[in-house]
């Protein structure tokens, strides 16, 4: 529990300027650790000086992170920047909590997590769309909160969790009065696959879905310029990276804020994907990318771009969506998936439903029934509806418990009745290893369409780009066996980062050459020979010549 002398900090507005420090000051190792002298009445006893646990940057971090992949990378920043402070990423004496918000359970898992953590008497922070949107639920009472456009201020934010301090950080940043896409690109990371770099190429979006809870926490759209999301592709591929996931909340209405658009940043980033290496578009809602066909089927068609696109329809009512607020019709993202499916032989396109939405009655049911016939997407998320407190759609009248079940169950059986990939089993295939198996048995390899290919589980593959024969098919995945004659290709033009490093790491004298002038006098936080660090609060991480 927090001590009697909390800070509590609550809607602080970051500003950002040139003169910022960079993100590249905010790293430090921590090998001998001096704690400074305190006041009389502060003094505190030998034993008590020794303790690891007394001292900010020498505890160890246990992280969890639920929901999507913009908040899987939000959680790798998080990691890197504490892993480059000193702290140890593992089971520990603090838990880092980073939730999400979409459905009840995810926040169910979330709140009984910070239950576990309080009766193991761990410090607590919490971080993500749950706090952001709601930061004063009785069960975050007294706990430290990251806002989700704060994530470059963690090591602050647990620094004081350890003295037994809450802190709060939930602003917006903010540039001449515009609102920006969040922290910057730049910042150290770890990555849960090295060979994987996740790009949150934008923040919030231009909806006001009724069910949606994300919406108060992510807020409106801010995308990051293009410039900078080029640059932080170009380093990822220095890094090892063969695999680059594009993610935000919807990334069809990238650029509307700045005066872009997704292609334009789309042909931007494909001159920078080595030869092998992939680009993976994340989500995107039908009206956005309405306008844009033409030059997505192009862009979905070039060899370095995965013929793969997840277009949310979540009810084939028109009625339904209205309620929704979805802002297209059943028509709209049906123009979508026939114009892709004929300009892109084999693309696949994910889409998600949800079931049991207030209003929708068996005859919309029945209609969306009818489009998972018609189109069997191979990819389709299923999604029992959940009325999320603060929403409207929490205020509607409400679909039978037992109703949402049981159309749930229904739509999952239609789903399970159909194997898309049947018709696979012979071809050759070129499929790039990125990732492992859940049972730890195969290599995972997607191929041109993002479809899952089970493969060997042979070192020499991992990170390349292989020749595959196709020998099995499943209903979510297909295996296939490596062509004798066939030589592992290689997209990583550097060698991927090891499990648990931290990317974006820059030498000293980077530092040295530009901050030699703020906070000279703080010693709150040791440094590399040559630099002195410090956390304030209100100046973030300062760096001055020693």
């Amino acid at each position: 529990m927090p001590s009697s002398c909390d800070s509590l900090m609550e809607d602080i507005e970051d500003m950002v300027s040139s003169s910022d420090p960079t993100p590249h000051e905010r790293q430090s190792a921590r090998k001998s650790i001096i704690p400074r002298s305190r006041k009389k009445k502060e003094l505190l006893s030998d034993e008590e000086l020794q303790a690891d646990s007394l001292i900010p940057g020498t505890q160890k971090i246990w992280m969890k992170t639920w929901g999507c992949s913009h908040n899987n990378s939000d959680g790798e920043y998080m990691a890197g920047q504490l892993a480059a402070s000193g702290y140890k990423m593992t089971e520990a004496d603090v838990w880092l909590l980073n939730s999400c918000t979409v459905k009840n359970p995810a926040e169910d898992h979330f709140r009984n997590s910070i239950k576990k953590a309080q009766d193991q008497e761990k410090k607590v922070v919490v971080a993500g769309c749950v706090p952001q949107a709601q930061p004063r639920m009785d069960y975050l009472k007294g706990l430290s909160i990251i806002g989700v456009q704060q994530i470059d201020r963690v090591v602050e934010v647990v620094d004081e969790a350890v003295k037994g301090h809450s802190v709060r950080l939930l602003g917006q940043k903010k540039d001449g009065g515009r609102r920006l896409g969040g922290a910057r690109l730049d910042l150290p990371k770890i990555r849960k696959n090295p060979l994987i770099e996740i790009i949150s190429i934008n923040t919030g979006c231009l909806n006001a879905c009724t069910y949606c809870k994300t919406k108060h926490a992510r807020g409106d759209l801010a995308s990051y310029p293009i410039e900078e999301l080029v640059e932080r592709a170009r380093q990822s591929f220095q890094e090892g990276v063969c695999e680059i996931w594009l993610t935000s909340e919807d990334t069809g209405a990238y650029g509307r804020d700045i005066g872009t658009d997704l292609p334009t940043l789309l042909w931007r980033l494909v001159e920078e994907i080595p030869e092998g290496a992939m680009l993976r578009l994340g989500m995107t809602n039908p009206p956005y990318i309405l306008e844009h066909l033409e030059e997505m089927a192009k862009i979905l068609n070039h060899p370095r771009v995965y013929a793969f696109l997840h277009v949310p329809v979540q009810s084939a009512s028109d009625s339904v969506l209205m309620d929704m607020k979805r802002e297209y019709c059943i028509d709209d993202f049906k123009r979508v998936v026939d114009f892709l499916k004929e300009r892109v032989p084999g693309v696949t396109i994910a889409t998600d439903i949800i079931c049991g939405f207030p209003g929708e009655t068996e005859e919309d049911f029945q209609a969306t029934i009818d489009l998972v016939k018609a189109y069997r997407f191979p990819s389709l998320f299923i999604n029992q509806f959940y009325p999320r407190p603060g929403t409207p759609a929490a205020r509607m009248e409400q679909v039978a418990a037992h109703v949402k079940k049981q159309r749930t169950k229904e739509l999952s059986q239609v789903f399970h009745s159909y194997n898309p990939y049947d018709h696979k089993v012979g071809e050759r295939q070129h499929v790039l290893v990125t990732e492992e198996s859940f049972d730890s048995q195969y290599y995972v390899a997607h191929n041109k369409y993002y479809e899952q290919v089970l493969v060997p589980k042979r070192v020499e593959f991992k990170g390349k780009m292989i020749v595959v024969d196709i020998y099995e098919a499943g209903k979510h995945f297909m295996k296939g066996k490596p062509v004798e004659d066939s030589k592992p290709f290689t997209p990583s033009i550097a060698m991927p980062l090891q499990k648990g490093e931290v990317s974006g790491l820059l030498q000293v004298s980077t530092y040295m050459h530009a901050y030699t002038t703020a906070h000279s006098g703080c010693t709150s936080r040791p440094a590399p020979p040559g630099l002195h660090f410090c956390t304030c609060l209100h100046k973030k991480f300062c760096v001055s010549a020693v």
